[in-house]
């Protein structure tokens, strides 16, 4: 069927994408299902890769902190549960990346008004009335934080996306519901 999704195999994508299936390989030791998916197109798998892996002022926790709440908005169970695991090899507790996912960090004031952001731009795509906006800056972050925090937003927002489209299956442990 035309609109369904398979995850493709090494020898099925085009010689440039099985050249980055073998470095993903290298690196996670198998292909992740939804990067299967973007080998699909020539060139989307690269530019993706190259936009999540480009240089950021967040930290590692923020950006999964970020990462999580985008994910939630968006209702992405194959990328909340990659990066539930993932931000708990980063320091996160189970307990706290169900409370990020809801909107909130309370362990953690900075972490919190990131949190608080990213679940306004992500689910209004508009920074409202501007409190929280004045509130990451309070909380010490900078201008380039905010720069950054935008583009992992529209980062995360197109796996999510991908993968509400191509429903390929989720390799990692299912995240639990917050509701």
């Amino acid at each position: 069927m035309e609109n369904t999704f398979k995850v493709l195999k090494r020898e099925e994508v085009s010689a440039k994408n099985q050249r980055v299936f073998d470095e993903l390989k290298k690196s996670f030791g198998a292909v992740p299902n939804l990067y299967s998916t973007l080998a699909y197109s020539e060139n989307a798998l690269e530019a993706y890769i190259n936009l999540e892996n480009s240089k950021t002022s967040l930290t590692r926790k923020e950006v999964e902190a970020a990462t999580l709440v985008v994910s939630e908005v968006n209702n992405c169970v194959y990328c909340l549960s990659a990066h539930t695991m993932v931000a708990k090899l980063n320091g996160f507790s189970e307990e706290q990346t169900l409370e990020i996912r809801g909107g909130n960090a309370s362990f953690d004031k900075k972490l919190d008004a990131l949190v608080k952001l990213t679940k306004q731009l992500s689910k209004e795509r508009h920074p409202g009335d501007g409190i929280l906006v004045s509130a990451f800056f309070q909380a010490g972050y900078s201008k380039e934080n905010l720069i950054d925090l935008i583009v992992h937003i529209g980062d995360r927002t197109i796996s999510n996306i991908l993968h509400a489209v191509t429903q390929v299956p989720n390799e990692f442990p299912s995240a639990k519901s917050i509701h």
